[in-house]
Order: C-alpha cells, then structure tokens, then sequence
C-alpha cells in the first residue's frame, strides 16, 4: 500500500490537468458511468460538524476509493481546516486496497477546480475581477483555480475578519498576476464583479441580488445547516447548475440550503434547477444564453471529483517513485 502525506499530495497534483480531468467526471456521472452512491454522515451537534463516508468508482479513471471527511465549522480555517480527510484507493479489479492517502489537500484542490470548471463553462470569457467571499482554504483554492480559466485582473477578498481578509490578499498578491485587495464587505467585493467565488460558513447570505451585477457568474461551495450563501432572489433569478441534481437535493447534511431552504419555502421547484456540469460538458443542455445573465454554480462536492483527483495523484506518484511503500498484513 502506498501511503502519500499532505505535502506530496499537494505537490504532485497539477491543477490545469485536474480542471480538465474533472470535466470528463462530472461527464460520467451525469451519464451514469460513475458509480457514486448517496453520502452518509455521523453528526456531531455540539460542534455543529459532522464525519461522512464518500465512497466512489469512476471507470474511465480506474478509479476505486472512498473518503472519510470531517466537516467542523467552527475551526478557524487555516490552522485547522474545517474539511479534514483521508482517502483510501482500492484496485478496481480485485478490491485490493492499493493506497492511503490525504484527502484534506484533494477536498481543497477539486473544490476550486470543479468551481473553476463552472467558470470556464458559464462565466462570460472576458471575465476580469474576481470576488472572494471567505477566508479559509477554499477561498485560496479558489482564486487559485479560477485564475486559471479566464483573464482575472482584480481580485477582491471580503471575510468576516478584516484582518484575516487583508492577510489572504496579500498572499494571494504574491503568486498571482493582477491586483489584490482586501475590501471591507461583501457587497463591496461583489459590486461589479464578473466572477463570485463564495466559500463561507455564513448563515445568512453573503450573496444578496441587490449587491450582483448582470453577467456574473457565481460559485457557492460553503455549507452550513443553520443557514446558506446565496438569497432567494439570486437563486430564482439565475441559471442554476450543481454536480448532480440528486447530491444537491438530498436532505441534509449531504444537500444544500441554497436550494432546499427556497423550494420549501415556494419559492423555485426542483425543476429550477437546469443543469449538470456534465450535461454542459457533454452539451445535452445548454449553459450561458445570454451576456447579462447570471448564472450561479451551486456545489455540495460529490465522490467522483475525489476519484479523479486520486487517480492522478497515484498516477503521479508512481512516475516518480514518490511515497511509502507499507503492508497491512
């Protein structure tokens, strides 16, 4: 069994070929050539976190493996990161378990990129500033990734802790092309935005309709069961995708109050929701109509993300002899 830490994962995961590898994916699974069961989860109430089971199998990847991720909100993020995780790989043709490896670096890298995906598929293509709404991993992840897919020239970055949100600015200045700055809220980050990235564990949202400009387009990877990112009036107003509509619609924790909490509340159907990012990759349904229309990108993260970026990990890995060889018997 090969056993690979945090720091290798990061280091031997491309980026460019995880957003392309992820497009295929989401292709499979919308199909049905993925195998990816619903997700079940322990809760932890006091802490408001939960620890779920992520089992998947993705063919054309050869990819066989399951997640154990720890989802705790109240960590601050970046000493401690609020999605903690291992993974483990098994041989698709004989069920060997072949590898163990971190997940914790694989939830934050396929996060951004599967965001960064959305983007390249719905964002209009001259897409310039860029608004992070968050602090933590995933909001790194995701300026990061998205950088990748259209010309950003400005990024804004809003938190709840301006100290924190002038930190990561500065950060992010140093690796990234363009301006960088801290703003002192949301809605100043998002005031004319192209691109919204929105990674919080708010619970009242931190994207609101009257704050968007038309033509933006928005992801939303932040949970939290006491509330949710994105407003009512946003969601009825945009053209909504998700990774699986099935994910996405399940009651929590494995679903999503962005979508579940309106249509109880009347205010969309189910049916509102338009597409898979698979349907878009495969072209079965149509993505961006028009230049002022918002889209939004609402993920909950699903297994076959997981097994793609394992797989090229592994891949990886044994090209350039990287990890440690161990044995469970």
């Amino acid at each position: 069994m090969l056993v690979l830490g945090r720091s290798q994962v990061e280091a031997l995961l491309d980026p460019d070929a995880l957003i392309d590898a992820l497009a295929l994916a989401m292709a499979d699974l919308s199909t049905g050539r993925a195998s990816v069961p619903d997700r079940v989860a322990a809760l932890v109430p006091e802490r408001d976190g939960f620890l779920a089971a992520m089992p998947g199998f993705l063919p054309s990847a050869g990819a066989l493996m399951t997640k154990l991720v720890s989802l705790f909100p109240h960590n601050d993020g970046v000493r401690l990161p609020t999605h903690q995780a291992l993974i483990v790989a098994f041989a698709p043709d004989t069920g060997e378990p072949t590898a163990l490896l971190d997940g914790t670096a694989i939830t934050a890298a396929r996060t951004g990129a599967c965001s960064a995906l959305s983007a390249r598929l719905l964002a209009r293509e001259d897409a310039t500033v860029l608004a992070v709404l968050g602090t933590g991993v995933q909001a790194r992840s995701h300026a990061r990734a998205i950088c990748r897919v259209r010309p950003i020239r400005q990024i804004r970055v809003a938190g709840r802790d301006p100290a924190k949100a002038a930190a990561l600015a500065a950060e992010l200045s140093t690796e990234l092309e363009g301006e960088v700055r801290a703003v002192s809220g949301y809605a100043e980050a998002l005031d004319g935005a192209d691109i919204a990235a929105a990674t919080t564990h708010s619970v009242e949202p931190v994207v609101r309709r009257s704050w968007l400009t038309p033509g933006v387009h928005i992801t939303s990877v932040g949970y939290n069961p006491a509330g949710r990112e994105v407003d009512d009036a946003t969601v009825a107003e945009a053209l909504v995708c998700v990774e699986s509509r099935r994910a996405v619609l399940a009651p929590l924790p494995a679903g999503s109050n962005d979508l579940l909490l309106p249509i109880r509340d009347g205010v969309i159907t189910a049916d509102h929701v338009h597409a898979e990012l698979g349907e878009l990759v495969t072209g079965s349904r149509p993505g961006r109509t028009a230049p002022d229309q918002i889209t939004l990108y609402k993920s909950v993260g699903v297994a076959a993300q997981d097994a793609v970026a394992t797989a090229l990990v592994l891949a990886s890995a044994r090209e350039r002899s990287i990890g440690e060889e161990t044995t469970l018997r």
